[in-house]
């Protein structure tokens, strides 16, 4: 490798930072993180702040200058892989030698009428800026792990608010029928109503059920179903059905010499070819993972196959209590679950180690 080899990283993610702290630790590189916000919140922690609490923040130009790595503040519109640089919505371009395409997911608002109109999400720190002061009637629609940290939290720590969890399917249920009970066990203790059904449409009083029934509510979170942005598609990146980009063993985007892509945004295959899911449990690895790989291959070296390994699904019921699910490392369920405090605590290990090593 001679003179220096610019990456880019193309958002500020759980992935896309620690594919920027990897990648910088190598000589003769040049690292540039782009992302259009300015600060990191804990995505993890987000169910948090909906429920008014403080959550560590940090800002992103000052944290990452202190690595080495230069931050522009920009919104990518486009890629030109032919000239190598991204095109910015203010019209500014950034130039690379390798790109790492990282712009995770946000909330999918498509799925039923009136969920973009009238439905708030808690996917993104400005998703939950925008939520109005809860009161009264609060529907959680989504029954994974976003929707039951949404639902518990607020049930706990807002004891004021008439919380409804709505789903299509049993919450959590995914999951082994011991981590099963234990969640309808603690939304009971809770007092969150639960409702398994499907959403037919939100309206600006709550929610018309599939079945003919209705839920009211004063404020509704939508909480199931993500998608990605649309650059690696406008950008003509080869994407599956989703919009996300199509790559190769060791994360390079198919048919694209020095792109590569990771995250929530990417397909990344992993054991018995099983899709990584979308987690930081998933992104943050990778991306440590990636930032290592693209600077082997720089050197002319062929990295080794991402392989993704899952330990355990981790599920905070408010503050004191958990399901914490063991995991084969295919990512499918094990027989071992943890819960109430012991299982809480463990969740907040998690958690924090997750903000530690994002704030590097």
């Amino acid at each position: 490798m001679t003179g220096q080899h610019r990456i880019v990283v193309l958002g500020a993610g759980y992935a896309g930072l620690a594919a920027a702290r990897q990648a910088v630790k190598a000589k003769g590189v040049r690292v540039t993180v782009i992302d259009f916000h300015t600060e990191f919140v804990d995505r993890v922690r987000l169910h948090q702040v909906t429920a008014g609490q403080d959550v560590q923040r940090w800002e992103l130009r000052e944290n990452l200058a202190a690595k080495g790595i230069e931050f522009v503040n920009g919104r990518a519109e486009r890629i030109d892989t032919a000239a190598r640089r991204v095109e910015l919505a203010d019209g500014a371009t950034v130039a690379y030698d390798s790109l790492i395409y990282a712009l995770g997911s946000r909330a999918d608002l498509s799925m039923v009428p009136g969920a973009a109109e009238f439905a708030h999400t808690v996917a993104t720190s400005e998703d939950v800026r925008r939520i109005p002061e809860l009161k009264g009637r609060v529907a959680v629609v989504g029954g994974g792990a976003t929707g039951l940290e949404t639902a518990t939290e607020l049930a706990e720590s807002r004891p004021d608010l008439e919380v409804a969890l709505v789903n299509s399917d049993e919450p959590g249920g995914w999951l082994i029928p011991k981590s099963v009970a234990h969640i309808r066990a603690v939304l009971d203790r809770l007092g969150v109503a639960v409702h398994v059904a499907k959403v037919a449409a939100v309206t600006a009083t709550g929610l018309e059920l599939v079945d003919g029934d209705r839920i009211d509510a004063d404020i509704v979170l939508w909480t199931t179903g993500f998608t990605v942005p649309e650059v690696a598609a406008r950008s003509g990146f080869p994407v599956d059905a989703r919009n996300r980009i199509l790559t190769d063993e060791t994360l390079r985007v198919l048919g694209l010499e020095d792109v590569y892509a990771v995250g929530d945004a990417a397909v990344m295959v992993g054991h018995n070819g099983r899709e990584a899911r979308m987690s930081c449990q998933a992104a943050q690895p990778a991306g440590k993972y990636l930032g290592g790989a693209v600077v082997a291959r720089v050197r002319g070296k062929q990295p080794k196959a991402f392989r993704p390994r899952f330990v355990l699904t981790c599920i905070s019921l408010g503050r004191r209590d958990a399901v914490v699910q063991f995991m084969k490392a295919d990512d499918s369920n094990g027989n071992t679950v943890l819960t109430g405090r012991t299982g809480a605590w463990i969740k907040e290990q998690i958690v924090a180690a997750v903000g530690r090593a994002a704030k590097g």
